[in-house]
């Protein structure tokens, strides 16, 4: 199984954080807010599978662009990044040896925790309707 970092979405995810479309929620919550079977197919529809693949910190060549089998590691409910979305990734990531994965994020983990300990002022605040913890 070839499964290797999606740049695309790793990017995107930096830019979700970078545009405070975040959601600073517990680490164990990520079975709740992570979007479920119906959302997803919801997504695909209307976005296609570019889009639904930039939610998708994983790809996994045995599987075709056109398939939700080829995007692991979901990080996002299809509108904000979540913390805990970011921390299964690196934890899950880590246990299957997937370093590339792994080390993207750390690395927007450890972004989201500049953003958590900034002063108020320089703080990232969610968009509006944002479902924050």
């Amino acid at each position: 199984m070839s499964v290797t970092l999606n740049s695309r979405a790793y990017a995107f995810a930096r830019h979700l954080i970078e545009d405070g479309r975040i959601v600073f929620d517990e680490r164990d919550a990520w079975s709740e807010h992570r979007p479920s079977t119906e959302q997803e197919n919801d997504y695909i529809a209307r976005g296609g599978f570019a889009d639904f693949g930039r939610w998708y910190l994983g790809i996994d060549d045995r599987y075709g662009a056109e398939t939700k089998s080829h995007y692991k590691f979901p990080y996002g409910d299809f509108e904000q990044l979540h913390l805990c979305g970011i921390l299964a990734v690196e934890s899950r990531a880590g246990q299957r040896k997937y370093t590339d994965i792994e080390l993207s994020a750390a690395h927007l983990h450890g972004r989201l925790e500049e953003l958590m300990n900034a002063p108020d002022s320089r703080r990232v605040r969610p968009q509006s309707g944002a479902r924050s913890t």
